[in-house]
């Protein structure tokens, strides 16, 4: 694996600077699939609140934001992305809608039951502990809400120069078992794109 093409994949999993920039642009593209079916499957109301995490450029938030109108909470690890990402949703931010914040999913800074859904789009394989990620995102979960979390395949990212090293991949089953473990009451699976995506959906 060259240096370069584990530059870039440490720019996926904590974007900054010009190349992160770049890299979230990038990614806003490659991920619309998984934009769109997330927004279409999340069912929250108005006076709901959602967690994004790893936000990155906020364009999830943005749609999200646009189809509930509702409180969006961030966390992200990258300085640069809250700021492009308070840019990004100047809307949701001048409604007093959009509150974002540096952090970690393994260590999150909220309370108990709080959200009605939690979203993440492919962050999972830069957690430092993911057995302890669900259960933080469990516990700001209120009862009956869904952590819904977008990731590619393992085929799918065998593929990619860029993720031969700093990326945990998953099978589906895999992930069923985390959930499992995590005391989660239901996990499904819904398929994106054939070969290459799926939602995964944890239900408190």
């Amino acid at each position: 694996m060259s240096k370069f093409s584990e530059y870039i994949g440490s720019q996926f999993g904590n974007p900054r600077g010009v190349v992160g920039a770049i890299c979230c642009i990038i990614m806003n593209v490659i991920n619309r699939a998984m934009y769109k079916n997330t927004v279409a499957l999340v069912d929250v109301k108005s006076d709901d609140k959602i967690l994004d995490i790893g936000f990155g450029n906020g364009c999830l938030l943005q749609r999200l934001y646009g189809k509930f109108k509702c409180d969006l909470y961030g966390i992200d690890i990258s300085e640069d992305m809250v700021n492009a990402a308070m840019e990004r949703n100047k809307v949701a931010a001048d409604d007093g809608k959009l509150h974002l914040q540096i952090g970690d999913c393994c260590d999150l800074p909220f309370d108990e039951g709080i959200f009605a859904a939690v979203t993440s789009i492919n962050t999972i394989y830069f957690w430092n502990d993911t057995a302890k990620g669900l259960s933080e995102i469990r516990h700001v979960l209120k009862p009956g809400g869904i952590f819904y979390n977008v990731v590619y395949t393992k085929e799918w990212l065998d593929k990619l120069s860029y993720t031969k090293k700093g990326f945990k991949k998953f099978e589906p089953e895999d992930l069923i078992s985390l959930g499992s473990n995590a005391n989660f009451e239901k996990v499904t699976v819904k398929e994106i794109v054939k070969g290459k995506s799926f939602v995964v959906m944890f239900k408190k």
